[in-house]
């Protein structure tokens, strides 16, 4: 195993999903999804992930840190403030947390997402 891992996405196959239906409350939002890394047990992936504009509800059991590199995302927890998210901008999702995603302008970030 190499101890050094570039995200290549060129050497990844991307999958193609969108939220599931009963969660979206607007548009009709598309996720392309490169998965550069898991680690051995399961727990743990990184790599990149795009989504087209829409809305939908989120709801977290997992850890993520999220670092925008394009376009406009909305999140906000259930009963908390709308918190926009672009370029540059990074986040941290931890479990428990429910609330909204909305793309507004189609939105790529870099993730790491630990799991219970």
């Amino acid at each position: 195993m190499e101890h050094l891992l570039r995200f290549d996405l060129a050497a990844v196959t991307p999958d193609h999903g969108a939220p599931p239906p009963e969660r979206v409350l607007s548009g009709s939002p598309r996720f392309t999804t490169w998965n550069l890394e898991e680690t051995p047990d399961g727990k743990v992936f990184s790599g990149l992930w795009e989504a087209t504009p829409g809305k939908w509800r989120i709801a977290y059991e997992e850890w993520e840190f999220c670092s925008i590199l394009s376009g406009r995302s909305v999140v906000q927890a259930d009963g908390g403030a709308p918190q926009t998210f672009g370029p540059g901008d990074h986040l941290v999702i931890r479990p428990g947390f429910v609330g909204t995603w909305e793309v507004v302008e189609t939105t790529r970030k870099v993730y790491v997402i630990r799991l219970p």
